[in-house]
């Protein structure tokens, strides 16, 4: 069998299952199954192609390419809508406000939910570290040349930056490349300059309430078009999900995943228990977390299968306002806030797993208090602007690394299994955000009860 006859057979199937998929949507199936089912054939389909034709095979990547259309054009689409997303999603929270006041609190409790809990998450990757047995152990020989020189060279770039210098790189200089995502920090520093913009708008409020009334209006008007952008979407969420899973079982081999089975069951390990930290402070604030996940599996279903904490925000403010009953006003701080400030799983869990790992290896005391409350506190301030596309986890990593002056040899391993942990990683980050907005419309009574214990106001197509 040639090579483009191979590739026509697996796209040809591709499209039979994705055929499948469209006539299963046709018939109004629910959301959430319908992504399980997505996932479950994505799964399926990637690892008979592995079995058939192997990791390496060219038919293989040929056909993926074609497939990746689907998938990759997908999260384009969604990333297409993340920036005015979050621009207008903040603006808008400001035109909203009812109370100056309430802006304070809202921010506070959401910034303490998200710094709070990725303080938790990175004590638990060291514990779980320790628990597994990993800290000083040697996965440095199986690094590959080319990821290891391109890792020294990134850090190369942010070593070169001096604390101060880092946190000036987070301010908007040409808010039009950052609107096009320009660099690492262009996310927050498009929330900055929403921001800015906000606090105008309210002092013009005041001054010239007419004015902004008209500004007003216009930010409500984009938002609605925005809205039915995202709703657009989302509509083909069950395609992309399977086109994304095909892709990441298929050219992850198991011989890969065997070698560093104990690093991704310890990341994992972490993972679930920060889910049930979070699980926890639902039920503190007498929210039913049965409910919660049941209403919240979409987003993390389709954050796990994309590995977007970016791609899944249409989806996240989408669950929080129409089926968590959180107040639009706190979704758009939480939802925006989420994806660049305090993300549990890339800036908690895994640099601190990794920093564990390491740090024996270079004679330092991993059990002593000062370094597990210097490696929080790294992880807490380096959350700041973390990127919620594929391969934030990495820059935050090594924002930690160069701090703690730890090399950076093993993260030339770790790459070759990435996106089977980043799939983890995000999930958590994405249920982190909805658990700040949550939590905080309940502490600013901006929270619908109804909707909230409405058990059939679930997120549907």
């Amino acid at each position: 069998m040639n090579d483009t006859l191979g590739t026509l057979i697996i796209v040809a199937a591709a499209l039979l299952l994705l055929a499948g998929l469209a006539a299963v949507h046709k018939k109004k199936a629910g959301f959430t199954p319908l992504v399980l089912l997505s996932l479950l054939l994505g799964t399926v389909f990637g690892f008979v192609l592995q079995l058939i034709f192997g990791t390496k095979s060219h038919v293989l990547a040929q056909a993926l390419d074609w497939i990746g259309i689907v998938g990759n054009g997908y999260v384009s689409l969604l990333k297409m809508l993340v920036v005015p997303l979050i621009f207008l999603s903040l603006v808008g929270a400001f035109t909203q406000l009812e109370v100056k006041q309430n802006l304070k609190k809202i921010t506070g409790v959401t910034l303490s939910v998200l710094l709070g809990t990725t303080a938790v998450a990175s004590l638990l990757g060291f514990f779980t570290t320790v628990l597994f047995h990993l800290q000083g152990a040697d996965f440095s020989g199986r690094a590959g040349k080319e990821a290891l020189t391109a890792i020294q060279e990134h850090q190369g770039e942010i070593k070169g930056l001096t604390l101060p210098q880092q946190i000036v790189s987070f301010l908007p200089s040409n808010i039009f490349a950052d609107f096009s995502g320009s660099r690492a920090t262009s996310t927050i520093a498009v929330v900055i300059f929403a921001l800015l913009v906000g606090f105008a708008y309210l002092s013009v409020r005041k001054s010239d309430p007419e004015h902004a009334a008209v500004f007003a209006k216009g930010i409500k008007a984009l938002q609605l078009i925005i809205n039915r952008l995202v709703k657009l979407v989302l509509a083909l969420t069950p395609y992309g999900t399977f086109a994304l899973i095909t892709n990441t079982i298929a050219v992850n081999s198991l011989a890969s995943i065997g070698h560093l089975g104990l690093f991704i069951a310890a990341v994992y390990t972490a993972l679930i228990l920060v889910l049930l930290v979070h699980t926890l402070i639902l039920s503190v604030h007498r929210i039913n977390p049965v409910l919660y996940y049941k209403k919240a599996l979409p987003a993390l279903l389709f954050a796990f299968s994309s590995r977007t904490s970016a791609g899944t925000l249409p989806l996240n403010v989408k669950i929080q306002t129409e089926s968590l009953g959180v107040s639009p006003t706190v979704v758009n701080f939480a939802a925006s806030f989420g994806l660049t400030i305090g993300q549990n799983g890339c800036a908690g869990v895994y640099p601190t797993i990794v920093a564990t790992i390491i740090a024996p290896t270079v004679g330092l005391d991993i059990f002593s208090w000062q370094f597990i409350l210097m490696l929080v506190l790294i992880d807490v301030i380096a959350s700041f602007g973390v990127a919620g596309v594929g391969g934030g986890a990495l820059f935050t990593t090594l924002i930690v690394l160069g701090a703690l002056n730890l090399p950076v040899t093993t993260l030339g391993v770790l790459i070759a299994i990435d996106p089977i942990v980043d799939m983890g990683r995000t999930l958590v980050n994405v249920n982190d955000s909805i658990l700040a907005g949550i939590i905080t419309a309940k502490k600013t009574n901006q929270l619908d009860e109804t909707i909230l214990n409405d058990a059939d106001a679930v997120h549907s197509i």
